[in-house]
């Protein structure tokens, strides 16, 4: 039976000092039970000589010092987990709020995880079809990867986010793909945009949503994105699937981060983020990967709004730091209503090279990928001197570079969020583009490919 303790010292926001515990350890979960009954959760954060430090799950409220009792339980975090998941709907600790049963599991998980042997990861190299060329075609997802996007606010980052999540598959292979989707932070009609979005395409049967919203306590949302992945590694490395994890909003996540980081008064560091958060990030996004000896694999993609639009921000600094590229949404092309927004130069998929090529993609695929981003950089270069001297001052080759620069926009990058484009569609359109410039100019791709796709009449 596990001890009881009155000795609650105080409250100061999310925080509680219980006095006097004995045989307790960091990250072990307790139990708050109030004079009326009521239970709440809590966890400790620190351990000081016979001093605990506890973080409330729920609101300080209504806690009398005196009448409180606190419980210890001798375990850290766990998440039941089971195959019955899949299609279901869970707050950011793990109880379902679809209205369904519980989940009857088949273990129970530490949410933290175990760390990854290095020498027992396998290098991400097959290519995942997300249906969105600019991704796909120029900066493309290998499984196992993390590959981050970085939105602003008011950008459409959450209908890209449930496009890759409804349109992703592994080609050629027979192993399941599901999908594990985590929001943190946001609000009740962004909720009720992913489940209905999942719910109408039938993609809620490969899916499993963590759900905390805007008005959860901010420790629920520190839990949401290991819950998350702990979900996502049974999954993967139990039952063999190949899981896609997406997080949104890794800012919120991070806020939450230094609101705890406040209440235990430490010393802050840049922006006032807290120094470990660099550390904290890594825990969560080097969970990804594959494993050698295992079929499934985990594929992360974190969404992160950048405060003030600004990339050299401690968030998206530390994300594209630990992950393997960034997938950068522009709020220009936003204004000039390209959907989704990606802007593909300042973009990287690190792995791509990787995941593309014959038997994976296509043999032009390296290739015609290469051009465009060359065609396309000299095409923006030239519009943007189209502004300063006028259109009369531009050669003629420049003008056709301008006018690659505009169609690509408007039909490689703008194809809406509902357009599920296979690869070999992505690269014909590659094709078709840089048939507006004469084959001279095309110096990246070598003449046996232009003879078989440049002369190609559609």
């Amino acid at each position: 039976m596990p001890k009881e303790y009155r000795t609650i010292q105080e409250v100061a926001g999310p925080l509680m000092l219980v006095k006097g515990v004995e045989n307790v350890s960091y990250d072990e979960l307790a139990e708050i039970e109030l004079f009326n009954g009521e239970k709440r959760r809590c966890k400790v954060l620190e351990i000081n000589e016979g001093n605990a430090l506890v973080q409330l799950f729920e609101s300080s409220t209504g806690i009398n010092l005196e009448s409180s009792k606190v419980r210890f339980l001798g375990r850290s975090m766990e998440l039941g987990v089971s195959e019955d998941m899949l299609g279901r709907v869970f707050d950011g600790l793990g109880r379902p709020i679809d209205g369904g049963p519980e989940i009857l599991p088949e273990r129970r998980d530490d949410i933290n995880g175990l760390p990854m042997n290095p020498a027992a990861r396998n290098y991400p190299q097959e290519f995942i079809q997300t249906g969105v060329s600019a991704i796909d075609g120029l900066n493309t997802l290998v499984r196992g990867q993390k590959l981050p996007i970085f939105s602003a606010s008011g950008l459409p980052h959450a209908q890209l986010a449930a496009q890759i999540a409804r349109q992703a598959k592994v080609r050629g292979t027979t192993e399941p793909f599901v999908v594990v989707f985590a929001a943190m932070g946001i609000t009740f009609e962004e909720s009720d945009f992913f489940v209905k979005s999942f719910q109408e395409t039938g993609a809620i049967d490969r899916t499993v949503l963590f759900v905390n919203l805007a008005n959860d306590p901010a420790v629920e949302r520190i839990a949401t994105p290991r819950m998350a992945l702990t979900a996502a590694e049974y999954l993967a490395f139990e039952k063999n699937m190949h899981v896609l994890v997406i997080l949104t909003d890794i800012t919120n996540y991070a806020d939450a981060l230094r609101e705890v980081s406040a209440a235990r008064k430490e010393v802050p560091g840049r922006r006032g983020y807290p120094g470990y958060m660099y550390t904290d990030l890594a825990s969560l996004y080097e969970r990804a990967g594959r494993q050698k000896g295992k079929n499934g694999s985990i594929t992360l993609i974190p969404i992160l709004t950048m405060p003030e639009d600004d990339k050299t921000h401690p968030i998206p600094d530390l994300t594209g730091y630990i992950t393997e590229g960034q997938i950068i949404l522009s709020r220009e092309l936003y204004r000039k209503n390209i959907a989704p927004p990606i802007d593909v130069l300042p973009s990287l998929s690190r792995l791509k090279d990787k995941g593309i090529g014959e038997g994976k993609t296509r043999l032009d695929h390296a290739s015609t990928m290469n051009q465009l981003f060359a065609a396309y950089a000299r095409g923006k270069e030239a519009k943007e001197l189209m502004v300063v001297l006028g259109e009369a001052a531009l050669t003629e080759i420049d003008k056709l570079y301008a006018q690659f620069a505009d169609a690509f926009e408007k039909e490689y990058v703008s194809q809406g969020y509902h357009a599920d484009r296979s690869i070999e569609e992505t690269l014909d359109l590659g094709w078709k583009l840089l048939r507006i410039l004469p084959r001279s100019e095309l110096k990246r791709i070598s003449n046996k490919l232009l003879d078989e796709y440049y002369g190609k009449v559609e």
